[in-house]
C-alpha cells in the first residue's frame, strides 16, 4: 500500500500559494510615531524614533548608546522584523513636563518671566539667536535677560553707541569665529579698550558658523564636512550632505532640521556652552 507521503513526492502545489510574497511579509504603511523602535535595513541601524522633520521628510533614530542617525521617510524599515513604509505622523502627543530646562537647570514650571533687565545680550546671526533661545530661553526669561539679534559684528559699535552701556546697563556679546588675527577679534579688542569697555563683555566661539557648534552625531554624521574657502560654508555643507541647497529657503530648511536635532546643552560643543554661560553671568551679576 502506497503511503500519502510517497504519493505527494513533490509536496503541495506551489501555484496554490503566493510564491512571490517576501518571507517577512509585504511592507505596510505606518506613521513614524515617537517611541517606535525600528531597524533601517540598508545600515542595520536600530533605534527609537526621537524626531520627525516634516519639511524634509526625515526620521531620526536614537540607538541604545544615545547615538542618532537620520533617514528619509518611506520604505526600508523593519518593525519587530516586519517591513514597514514610514509616513508622517498625524497624531500629536503631549510630552510630560521636563524636570530640567534645556540648559540643564532645574525647571520652574508656570513661573512668570521676570521684568526685563536693562542689560542685554547681543548675538551675531539669526541662527545663533534661535539656538540660544532653544537651549537657554527658559533660564533667560526667569532672569529677565533679553537677547537681541545683530546683523553682523561690523554693526556692533553703532549698537553700543545707541544702547549706552553703563554699570546697570551691561552688554554681553556672542560673536562667531572669534579667533586671533580675525576681523572679529580686532573689533572686540577696540571696544574692550574704549570708554564703555568695562561694561561690555565680548566672547566668541571658534566655529566658522553656529551650525558647527551642534554635535554632528545628533544629525547622524561623523563630522561636519570640510568646505573649500571659495564656497559659502552653509551651501557647501548642504551640498556635501546631500541636502537641497539651491536658495535661501533650502538653507533655512536645513537649519530647521539641525535645530530640531538639539534637545539641550548635551547636544552642543562645550566651546559654545561656556561662552554663553559666561555672558549670562556677566549681565545678571
Amino acid at each position: 500500500m502506497t503511503s500519502p507521503a510517497s504519493r505527494d513526492r513533490y509536496g503541495s502545489d506551489v501555484l496554490r500559494t503566493d510564491w512571490t510574497a517576501p518571507k517577512n511579509g509585504r511592507a505596510v504603511e505606518m506613521e513614524a510615531d515617537l517611541g517606535l523602535v525600528l531597524e533601517e535595513v540598508s545600515t542595520d541601524w536600530c533605534g527609537e524614533v526621537v524626531a520627525v522633520d516634516r519639511d524634509i521628510d526625515t526620521v531620526t533614530l536614537e540607538d541604545r548608546r544615545n547615538q542618532r542617525r537620520t533617514f528619509p521617510l518611506g520604505p526600508g524599515f523593519l518593525l519587530e522584523g516586519k517591513p514597514v513604509i514610514l509616513t508622517r505622523p498625524t497624531r500629536l502627543k503631549t510630552p510630560a513636563k521636563p524636570t530640567r530646562t534645556a540648559s540643564g537647570s532645574i525647571a520652574v514650571h508656570d513661573a512668570k518671566a521676570r521684568v526685563a533687565r536693562a542689560s542685554r545680550i547681543f548675538v551675531e546671526g539669526r541662527h545663533d539667536a534661535e539656538l540660544v533661545e532653544k537651549v537657554w530661553g527658559d533660564d533667560l526669561r526667569i532672569e529677565g535677560v533679553v537677547v537681541e539679534y545683530l546683523g553682523g559684528v561690523d554693526d556692533l559699535s553703532d549698537h553700543l553707541r545707541d544702547f549706552k552701556p553703563g554699570p546697570d546697563r551691561k552688554v554681553g556679546v556672542l560673536v562667531d569665529h572669534l579667533v586671533k588675527g580675525s576681523k572679529e577679534s580686532r573689533i572686540a579688542s577696540s571696544i574692550a579698550h574704549s570708554a564703555v569697555g568695562k561694561h561690555v563683555l565680548i566672547v566668541g566661539h571658534p566655529f566658522i558658523d553656529i551650525w558647527a557648534a551642534v554635535k554632528p552625531a545628533r544629525l547622524g554624521i561623523e563630522r561636519w564636512p570640510d568646505v573649500p574657502r571659495n564656497i559659502e560654508w552653509k551651501h557647501g555643507v548642504c551640498q556635501q550632505l546631500g541636502w537641497p541647497h539651491r536658495n535661501q529657503t533650502d538653507i533655512a530648511r536645513a537649519w530647521k532640521h539641525i535645530l530640531g536635532g538639539v534637545r539641550g546643552f548635551q547636544d552642543l560643543d562645550p566651546a559654545l556652552l561656556g561662552r554663553v554661560e559666561e555672558l549670562i553671568d556677566f549681565v545678571t551679576n
